[in-house]
C-alpha cells in the first residue's frame, strides 16, 4: 500500500522539476524526467527493504528511504548552473555544470540498481523502468560528454562506491539512502575536483578560497577516517589515545593539509588566512560580532544543561529552545551576506571544520572534553539523531552555507544574478532559518489543522511562506545588490513548493529544503 505523506512528498518533487524544465528544457531535461519516474517507484522499493531488514547497511528508521528527492538534487543543481553559466558565456563552467549533472544522474542510478538487485522477487516492471532511464542518460552522456569528461563522472561514482562501503559501514543508522546520496555524492565530488586540481596545480582555475574549502572538507573527512580504523585497534577513551589524538591531528594537519593547501594557493596558508580575515574593518567589526554570537549560543547551551541539571535527569530541550540556534544562525549569515560574502565563505568553511573536529572529540571520548560534549550535547538529541554521530547542526551549517559556497561567482556579473537568482545567496536563510524555523515555532504552538499523514500543521506551512516573503522585502530593502526584475510570481512559488516540502519530508529538511530553494531561484 502507499504512503500518502511519501506520495504527496513526491508530487511536490515532481511539480519542482516540472517548473524547473519547464525554463531550462533541453536533452538533459529528458533524462531528469526518465530519472524521477524510475527514482519514483524503486523509491518503495527501498522503502520495503527498510521495513523489512533487508537493506546491506542499516540505515536511520525513523524516515523513509527519501530516494526521489535526493536524486533529483545534484543532477538539477548542474542543469540550472549550465544554462546560468551558458548565458553568461562562461564555457568552462557550463561544462562543469553538465558533468555535475551527468555524475548526480549515474549516483542515483547507481542506488535504484542496488535496491532492485537485492529486491526478492525481482520487480520486474520497475527493472524495466531502471533499464530505460539508464539507457537514454547513457545515450545522452555518449552525444554530450568527451572523454575526460566521461572519466571524470566515472571517477567520481568509484570514490562514491568506495565511500558508501566504508562509512555506511562505521556509522550506521546516521543517514537515510537519499541522506547518503547527498553527502557521500557531495563528498566524492569535492575529493575528485581536489585530486584533479592537485595534479593541474599550474592551469588551476578559481581563487584561494574555493581551495580552502576542498582541502578543508577531504582534510577532516580523512581525518576521521584515519582514527576511525585507528580506534579499532585502542581504546579512545584514556588519557594516552587522546594525547595521540592530539598529536596525529597536529602532524597531519600541519604535515600533510597545510602543504597540500599550499601547493593549491602558492602561499602559506596561515599567513595568508590571517591576512584574508583581517583585510578590511568591516571584517574586523563582522568577526567580532561572530564571536558574540558564538558567546550567546554556548550560553544557551550551558543554560539548558544547567536547567536540566536541577529539573530532571530526563528534560530535554523543546522544539523552540532548538530554534534559538536557527535564530542565532539567522543572524550571523545575513549581515555576512549584506557586507562580504567572501568572509563568509571562509568563515562557513572554518567552522564546518571545527563543528566536525568537535564531534570526533565527542564520539571517540577523547580527554579532556569528550564526555562533556557527550553531556552537554545529549540534550539537543531528536529522533533524526539515532546513529553513533549527533549531524543535526553539522546538516543546520551545511544548510545555510551550501547556497553560499555552491553559488556560481564566475558566471555572475557584478558578482550576483538576475531576477530571482538574486537571492540565492539567501536560499538557506529563508528556507531553514525563517521558512523553516517559523514553521516550526507556530506550528507546534498554534497549529491545529494536520497535513494528511504528518505532524506537520496548516498554520505553520502557511505562516512559513508569509515569513520568507516578508524576509524577501527586507532583503530588497537592506542588500542594494539583489534586483528581482519583477520576477516575483515565481519567487512565491518557489517558496510555497518548498515549503509543502518542508511539511511532507522525512528527510533532514536543513540540508534538502536549502538546495532545492536554489534550484528554483537559479532556474
Amino acid at each position: 500500500m502507499l504512503n500518502k505523506p511519501v506520495l504527496v512528498e513526491s508530487v511536490i518533487v515532481f511539480v519542482i522539476v516540472l517548473f524547473v524544465h519547464a525554463v531550462v528544457w533541453d536533452r538533459y531535461s529528458w533524462c531528469t524526467v526518465a530519472l524521477a519516474i524510475q527514482a519514483f517507484y524503486v523509491q518503495f522499493k527501498w522503502d520495503r527493504l527498510l521495513q523489512l531488514g533487508g537493506a546491506v547497511f542499516q540505515f536511520r528508521t525513523a524516515a523513509n528511504s527519501g530516494l526521489l528527492p535526493a536524486s533529483m538534487v545534484i543532477p538539477l543543481l548542474g542543469i540550472v548552473m549550465k544554462e546560468r553559466c551558458k548565458s553568461a558565456g562562461i564555457v568552462y563552467f557550463e561544462r562543469f555544470g553538465i558533468v555535475v549533472a551527468s555524475t548526480g544522474m549515474l549516483i542515483a542510478l547507481f542506488l535504484s540498481v542496488i535496491a532492485v538487485g537485492v529486491t526478492k522477487p525481482v520487480p520486474t516492471n520497475t527493472c524495466i523502468l531502471t533499464g530505460v532511464a539508464g539507457s537514454i542518460i547513457i545515450y545522452t552522456m555518449k552525444h554530450s560528454l568527451t572523454v575526460s569528461e566521461v572519466i571524470e563522472v566515472l571517477e567520481v561514482l568509484l570514490i562514491f562506491v568506495y565511500l558508501s562501503m566504508i562509512l555506511l559501514y562505521l556509522l550506521p543508522r546516521c543517514f537515510t539512502p537519499g541522506e547518503a546520496l547527498l553527502v557521500l555524492g557531495g563528498i566524492s565530488f569535492v575529493l575528485n575536483q581536489l585530486i584533479k586540481r592537485s595534479l593541474n596545480v599550474i592551469e588551476g582555475r578559481g581563487d584561494p578560497i574555493d581551495f580552502f574549502l576542498l582541502v578543508a572538507v577531504v582534510g577532516v573527512v580523512l581525518l576521521g577516517l584515519f582514527f576511525t580504523v585507528l580506534f579499532i585497534f585502542m581504546d579512545s577513551g584514556t588519557w594516552i589515545s587522546s594525547m595521540f589524538f592530539h598529536m596525529m591531528t597536529a602532524v597531519l594537519g600541519l604535515g600533510v593539509i597545510m602543504p597540500w593547501l599550499y601547493r593549491l594557493i602558492q602561499r602559506n596558508p596561515l599567513f595568508w588566512l590571517l591576512q584574508f580575515l583581517f583585510q578590511t574593518q568591516t571584517r574586523v567589526y563582522l568577526l567580532v560580532y561572530w564571536t558574540f554570537l558564538a558567546a550567546s549560543a554556548c550560553g544557551v547551551v550551558f543554560y539548558q544543561n544547567a536547567k536540566r541539571s536541577s529539573e530532571s535527569k530526563k528534560h530535554q530541550a523543546s522544539t523552540i529552545t532548538r530554534k534559538y540556534f536557527h535564530f542565532i544562525v539567522v543572524a550571523t549569515y545575513v549581515p555576512g551576506l549584506i557586507y562580504d560574502r567572501q568572509l563568509l565563505y571562509v568563515a562557513a568553511v572554518l567552522c564546518l571544520a571545527v563543528f566536525i573536529f568537535l564531534e570526533y572529540i565527542r564520539y571517540f571520548r577523547i580527554k579532556p572534553f569528550g564526555q562533556t560534549l557527550r553531556h552537554l550535547l545529549s540534550l539537543f538529541l531528536d529522533e533524526r539523531d539515532s546513529g553513533p554521530l549527533i549531524l543535526t547542526h553539522i546538516y543546520l551549517l551545511l544548510g545555510m552555507s551550501l547556497p553560499v559556497w555552491l553559488f556560481p561567482r564566475s558566471c555572475a556579473p557584478k558578482g550576483t544574478l538576475s531576477g530571482a537568482g538574486a537571492l540565492v545567496p539567501y536560499s538557506g536563510v529563508l528556507a531553514v532559518g525563517v521558512g523553516d524555523t517559523i514553521a516550526s515555532v507556530f506550528g507546534s504552538t498554534m497549529g491545529e489543522i494536520k497535513w494528511p499523514g504528518t505532524k506537520k500543521t496548516f498554520e505553520g506551512t502557511m505562516t512559513a511562506i508569509f515569513a520568507q516573503i516578508i524576509a524577501v522585502a527586507l532583503i530588497l530593502i537592506f542588500d542594494s545588490s539583489v534586483n528581482l526584475n519583477s520576477s516575483y510570481a515565481w519567487i512565491l512559488a518557489a517558496v510555497s513548493l518548498v515549503s509543502l516540502l518542508e511539511a511532507y519530508t522525512t528527510q533532514i529538511d536543513n540540508l534538502l529544503l536549502p538546495l532545492y530553494l536554489q534550484i528554483m531561484f537559479m532556474a
